[in-house]
Order: C-alpha cells, then sequence, then structure tokens
C-alpha cells in the first residue's frame, strides 16, 4: 500500500497552522485505524492544522494522495469520512485564486491550492467509481466530488442521471444538485443538463422532492430567468410532501425531535458560565437539519432574495407542513426573513405561535425561541404564547420552568421569556418563581427588564441577586451584566442602593466592563440616585476610559449641573468613548456650547457613525444654525450604511421643521424650494425589521408628528423641561 511509503515524504520541511507538519503522517495513520477513537482523534488534528478552517498547507496537497489510496481501499473503515476530507479540500482550493500566491504562517509562499486540484483533478476518475460504492456514506461525497472535479462535463452528467433511479432519498436529491453544478462550471454542458431538469421538474411519475429539487435548481441555473410560476410550483409539490414518503436508511436523520440526551438532565460544567453552556448547545441544535429537502428551499429563498411576498407564501406552506421536519426547519427561515426584510409579517408570526403545540415541545421550543427574538413583532403569537404557558404549568405543575424533561423545560421557558418580551405580565408568576428557586435564573434576568408593570416585584429580587455576585470570580460577570441591565430597563429607583454597590465591588476588582454597565444604570434612575454622586463622582477621574465616560454620564443624571461635565465630555472627544460623550453632551443641550467647534470637526470623520452621533449633538445643542450642515451629514451617513436609519430618524424628528429637506417630495412641511432628497434605492426595501420600528410613519408624516413619535423619555426623576 501507499501509505506504507508516508514516511518517504519530507513532512519537517512542511508546516501547518500551529508549525511544523510531523505529526501529519500519523493523523494519516490514524484515520485508517480500527479503533474509532483514534480515528475520531485522527481526523480532528487534520482538520485543525492541515485544513485549518479551510485553509491551505504545503502539507495538505501532499496528503492527497494517501487519502485517495485510504478512500479505494475496503480495509479502510471510514471511506466516506477520508472522502469528505478531500471534497472539503478540494472545494476550499476551487474558491482560491488559481493565479494567486498564498503564505504560509511562517512566512512562506505557497501555491498548494493549486498543487491540491492537480492531484485531485489527475484522480478524479476515483469519484466514478465511488459513486457505485454500496455504502451510501460513501457515494454521498463521491456525487458531489465527480460533479466538481470530472473534467468531463458530458460525461459526469451522464453518469449523474444514470444514478437517479434506484438511489436513496439524499443520494438523489444530490445527483439533481450536482447536475446544476456541472451545467453552472461547464457551458457545453449547461443547455441539456438544464433541460434535463426541466424535464424532471414536471415529471409526474417522480417523487415530490425529486422534482421539487429539480425546479429549484432548475432556477440555480438561470437565476435571472425565475418567473411567478416558480413558487407555486414549490407550494404544490411540497403539499404532495408526507412524512410517509421518506423511509429507509434516510429517516431517522430526516424526523423532527429530540436527539439523544435532549430528555434528560445533565450536570453542567464546572466553571462554565451557564449562559456559555447554553449558548454551545444552541449552536449544536441550530446546526441540524431535518428534512430533506431543507437545503433545497433554503436555496430557493437565496435564489428569490427580495420577493418577500412570494417568500412568505413559501414559508407560509413550509409552517403548515405535515412533515414535522419540514415544519421545524422553516422556523429559522422565516426568522431570517423577518430579520432581513420589511414588511407585514403577520401571518407569519401567527404561524409561528401554531408551531406552540404541546405534544411535540421540541418543534414549540424552537418557535418560541423565534418569537421571542423578534421584540415587539411577536405581537400576534400573544394569546398563542399565554396559551402555551398556561397549558404547560396546568400538565406539569407550577414548576415547569424546573421541569426534569429538558425539551418541556425548554419549550416552556422560550415561551415565557418569548411573552416577557412583550411586556405580558401573563409571563411574571414563572419569571418570580425562577427568581426565587434559582434554576435557570439567569434565563429570567434576559426578559425580567421587560416586565416593567411588576418592578415592585422583580426589583427586590433582582438587587438581591446581584448583591450576592462575586466580583472576585470573573465567570459571574455575565450575570452581574444582565442583573444590572435588568434593573437599568425597570428604572425603579428601589435599585440604587444595589448599583451603588455593583459599582463599588466592581471597581474594587477592575471589572470594568460592569462598573460602567452600572454607572449607566444608576444614570438611568436620574435625580432617584441622587444619594450615590458621592461614590460616582471620584469615578469620573479612574484610569478606565469607559468608567470614566460612564461616570461622568452618571454625574450629569444624578446632579444635572453641565459646568462640571461638559469640560471632561469634550476631553472624551479624543478617547473611544467619544459616541457615548456626544450623546450625553446632545442630552446636556445648548448648555454643552463649548463643545460645538470640535463636534463640527467630527463631521468630517471617516466612519459614518462617529459622523451621525456627533450631527445629532450639534442640533441639539446649537439649534437651528447647525440645520443645514446635520441634514446633509445624517442623509449622507444614511445612504452609506443602513444600520444608522434608526439614529438618523430620531434626530430628523427631533428637528421638526428644520429637517424639511430630507422629506420626501409633496411631504407636509417640506420647504418647496428646499432641494428634495428622494430615500435611497436600497433604504427603500432591506433592513432589519425589528430594529425600524418607525420608519415609514416618520418619511411620510409631518416634522411635528415625527418629533411625537421619537421624542424620548425624560429620564426618572429627571423634569421634562431639564432635558434639550
Amino acid at each position: 500500500m501507499m501509505i506504507n511509503e508516508i514516511d518517504g515524504v519530507d513532512w519537517e520541511s512542511m508546516g501547518h497552522a500551529y508549525g511544523p507538519a510531523s505529526g501529519v503522517p500519523g493523523w494519516l495513520r490514524g484515520m485508517a485505524s480500527a479503533d474509532p477513537g483514534v480515528r475520531d482523534e485522527a481526523f480532528n488534528n487534520f482538520y485543525g492544522a492541515a485544513h485549518h478552517q479551510g485553509d491551505f498547507y504545503p502539507c495538505t496537497a501532499a496528503s492527497l494522495p494517501f487519502l485517495f489510496e485510504m478512500a479505494d481501499s475496503p480495509a479502510t473503515p471510514d471511506r466516506g469520512s477520508v472522502i469528505e476530507l478531500v471534497l472539503s479540500i478540494g472545494r476550499e482550493s476551487l474558491d482560491m485564486d488559481p493565479e494567486g500566491v498564498y503564505f504560509t504562517p511562517d512566512g512562506t509562499e505557497s501555491r498548494a491550492h493549486v498543487d491540491a486540484l492537480a492531484v485531485i483533478g489527475g484522480r478524479a476518475e476515483a469519484f466514478v467509481r465511488w459513486v457505485r460504492d454500496p455504502d451510501p456514506l460513501v457515494r454521498r461525497p463521491a456525487i458531489e466530488g465527480l460533479g466538481l472535479f470530472l473534467g468531463d462535463g458530458v460525461r459526469a452528467v451522464e453518469v449523474l442521471r444514470g444514478l437517479l433511479a434506484g438511489s436513496g432519498m439524499v443520494e438523489r436529491l444530490l445527483v439533481v444538485r450536482t447536475v446544476a453544478t456541472v451545467a453552472l462550471r461547464d457551458a457545453a454542458v449547461h443547455g441539456a443538463a438544464a433541460g434535463w431538469l426541466d424535464v424532471l421538474a414536471g415529471d409526474a411519475a417522480q417523487v415530490p422532492e425529486v422534482r421539487l429539487a429539480a425546479l429549484v435548481h432548475r432556477a440555480r441555473c438561470a437565476p435571472g430567468e425565475i418567473g411567478n410560476a416558480v413558487v407555486p410550483a414549490a407550494v404544490g409539490l411540497l403539499r404532495r410532501i408526507t412524512p410517509g414518503e421518506i423511509g429507509g436508511e434516510d429517516e431517522a436523520s430526516c424526523r423532527a425531535g429530540a436527539e439523544p440526551g435532549d430528555a434528560a438532565e445533565s450536570a453542567p460544567s464546572p466553571g462554565v458560565p451557564p449562559q456559555i453552556a447554553a449558548a454551545i448547545e444552541d449552536l449544536e441544535r441550530h446546526g441540524r437539519v431535518h428534512a430533506p429537502t431543507t437545503s433545497l428551499l433554503k436555496a430557493l429563498h437565496t435564489l428569490l432574495g427580495d420577493r418577500v411576498l412570494e417568500r412568505t407564501a413559501l414559508l407560509a406552506e413550509q409552517l403548515c407542513s405535515a412533515d414535522p421536519g419540514v415544519r421545524y426547519d422553516a422556523i429559522s427561515m422565516a426568522r431570517e426573513l423577518m430579520g432581513q426584510w420589511r414588511g407585514d409579517h403577520s401571518g407569519l408570526v401567527v404561524l409561528l405561535g401554531g408551531c406552540l403545540l404541546p405534544g411535540d415541545a421540541y418543534t414549540a421550543a424552537a418557535a418560541a425561541e423565534a418569537l421571542g427574538s423578534l421584540g415587539p413583532l411577536g405581537e400576534p403569537a400573544r394569546e398563542s404564547l399565554a396559551s402555551s404557558v398556561g397549558e404547560a404549568r396546568a400538565e406539569h405543575g407550577p414548576r415547569v420552568w424546573a421541569a426534569r424533561d429538558r425539551l418541556v423545560r425548554r419549550a416552556h421557558q422560550e415561551a415565557v421569556r418569548a411573552l416577557a418580551c412583550l411586556g405580558d405580565l401573563r409571563a411574571l408568576p414563572c419569571v418570580l418563581a425562577a427568581l426565587d428557586e434559582g434554576t435557570d435564573a439567569w434565563r429570567a434576568v434576559q426578559v425580567a427588564g421587560h416586565l416593567a408593570g411588576a418592578a415592585g416585584d422583580l426589583t427586590p429580587r433582582l438587587s438581591k441577586l446581584l448583591a450576592e455576585v462575586d466580583f472576585a470570580d470573573a465567570s459571574q460577570s455575565m450575570s452581574a451584566g444582565a442583573l444590572v441591565s435588568a434593573l437599568r430597563e425597570l428604572a425603579d429607583p428601589q435599585a440604587a442602593a444595589a448599583l451603588t454597590g455593583a459599582v463599588t465591588a466592581a471597581v474594587r476588582e477592575e471589572q470594568w466592563h460592569t462598573a460602567a454597565a452600572a454607572l449607566n444604570a444608576l444614570a438611568s434612575l436620574g435625580r432617584g440616585a441622587a444619594f450615590a454622586v458621592e461614590a460616582v463622582r471620584p469615578l469620573a477621574d479612574a484610569q478606565d476610559v469607559t468608567v470614566r465616560a460612564a461616570a461622568t454620564a452618571a454625574l450629569w443624571e444624578l446632579e444635572g449641573e453641565a459646568a462640571g461635565v461638559v469640560p471632561r465630555l469634550v476631553e472624551l472627544l479624543d478617547t473611544h468613548e467619544h459616541d457615548e460623550a456626544t450623546v450625553v453632551l446632545g442630552r446636556i443641550g445648548p448648555a454643552a456650547a463649548p463643545a460645538l467647534p470640535r463636534l463640527r470637526k467630527m463631521l468630517t470623520a471617516g466612519y459614518e457613525w462617529t459622523r451621525v452621533y456627533a450631527a445629532a449633538a450639534l442640533w441639539d445643542i446649537g439649534g437651528d444654525a447647525e440645520a443645514p450642515a446635520v441634514v446633509e451629514t445624517l442623509l449622507e451617513a444614511w445612504a452609506e450604511n443602513d444600520a444608522t436609519s434608526n439614529h438618523v430618524l430620531a434626530c430628523l424628528g427631533r428637528m421638526g421643521p428644520a429637517a424639511g429637506p430630507a422629506l420626501p417630495p409633496g411631504s407636509e412641511g417640506a420647504h418647496p424650494s428646499a432641494p428634495q432628497r428622494p430615500l435611497p434605492q436600497h433604504l427603500q426595501r432591506r433592513g432589519t425589521a425589528g430594529r425600524l420600528p418607525h420608519h415609514h410613519s416618520l418619511l411620510l408624516s409631518t416634522p411635528a408628528q415625527a418629533t411625537e413619535q421619537q421624542r424620548p423619555q425624560h429620564p426618572p426623576g429627571k423634569h421634562p423641561a431639564q432635558l434639550p
């Protein structure tokens, strides 16, 4: 075997992500080991160093002949994983510039990606053998490799078409996708391949999954030619798919439901904050695929792009599918659509609420999590969430928040959290129980701030938990930050003492980020926390700039004396906290006039966010005299970066009639002779809906109405007359 010649390669002269490649021959041998543990370690080591994050090194290319030999040998225990590694190396090679020269970590020039493609191309006939292998785990990566690397496109399509009959569902869908891949890389076969896909999509003798794949990948071959009939056809095919049509070897991987360990209790890892452990679980969960059509539907959504109405119709069908896997995977697609594109998404929100089924806790948890991420846009599902919470308490008892069954617990917790995010006090009993009993209390803390109507119940509990934080333990910083954030949102003066204690403790332990957050929370209480001034004042001279900025802002909110804070804020304009300083200067208003010259200079900054903050402060301090420069700066920044829109519109709203040049032509309040600035094309549709609640109303209302919509609430204890 060629693997016996592995020591003849000068591995020492090569390197990988972490140094010399001397370990590579051992990893290659390990991939052929009969011991599964040894194999797993070998693959992990190779991916982590010789193919680190898809990177290429000479040792990566030098490994390919041995990988091909292992994949060809019946004695290799896990040939499918070997072929997947070859495929990964090949895919990454294709994505690199064939004329480019890259550098290894030690600075050596490398064209290993070109060498890798040469090796794979020279051995591409192996893929033709592997696609006919009896092992489906060998066939699946081989199908994609055949489409990417067999030089003869006509032969590739011929071989692929011959595989369609008699294959399992996963392989059939791969075959259809790969024919489209060949068509896209080889113009000589594009017409014939596209024609075959057309025929396949209309072939009533084929199962609907295959027809759907052909429909989607035919569109992929010519995305500019997608007509109005594609989505209705896809919907019709989805309706014909039933769970019973997927069977045999593919069924286990395509059903939504509990994975091993999901329903069992597991002990948290010692020393790992629960938020981190949960985030790792979320990453694993979100990577699961529950239906063979998921990749097809994702591809179709990508192809449809900004055709929001058609995508909404498609998602509505997915969320109502008889296949639980299709329904489950549609949840994340709906969440993505609503997060990226503006529009009336209430219908999708209602359908997500319909996924809160008590008999399917796995899907219900995903739906509730998605609804919670939508914020106010989740309103149409309010009653569905409340029903879910009530039904769980009725079935599992009042302590269901801490249920031993992890699926039931997670579904209930996510529903409570989503309901709390809507400010619905029906979530309160569950939140209070979590805070009192301690199980997963951090999840309740994260949403407690939305329940302002229950501040009297929540503030004492949150304050007690904050007082119990050990600021010397860095692993508790996330919990401290969440508690501070919740207290800030509740804005209850009862929290002032606990927040002051948190500031002192965090500074003592040099937990600067937490100290700054607690200072900001104190500032939100206004004069109601005035007794904390003596603890805050020394921190305005703190070495840490973030703490210094937060303390200076807090002094203004607690005392309201501009003379002492404006010079400090002007100094902060030359630090990385310049945005925070400009915001506070704007809140101070005309009394911050000494900052005007520096703020005017900031309008020429290269970073658009710096210009937006400076322009807003200029208006709040200087008023009408600054209006022309402010309007021009805001609109230019908005055109440059859509993410600035909320800040831009808030300032334009405060400007009232002075913002006339920014209004659409013909709007009430726009000056007839003022130059009109149309809304940039890319801003008319794209944007995070949950982040842009007032876009259209601001653009279509009068300046006075816009001002009222965007006027910020004054801090507790601060009279409105003190605001700019």
